[in-house]
């Protein structure tokens, strides 16, 4: 008779991801792709910049994730400009 592997071991853990990742297996499968990341390349003037860094260090965050937070509050803010008033 075979055995049944127990259910324990086909668990998903952080563990299990990583060491298929590391052996070249798909782990796609176990994300959800509506939020995929997608790179980009934005020129923006040295002032911008700068400017962007600045207000970074201010908050203590990196420029990447100042620029995405910002761009997510005016997608935000333009979403709630469209919607018709009830």
């Amino acid at each position: 008779m075979k055995k049944k592997k127990s259910s324990k071991q086909n668990k998903t853990t952080a563990a299990n991801l990583e060491r298929r990742f590391e052996e070249g297996e798909s782990v796609l499968d176990y994300f959800d792709a509506k939020n995929a990341i997608r790179r980009i390349n934005l020129d923006i003037p040295e002032w911008a910049i700068l400017a962007l860094d600045q207000e970074a260090e201010r908050r203590g965050v990196a420029r990447q994730a100042l620029v995405k937070n910002w761009l997510i509050d005016k997608i935000d803010e333009a979403k709630k400009g469209r919607e018709a008033p009830r």
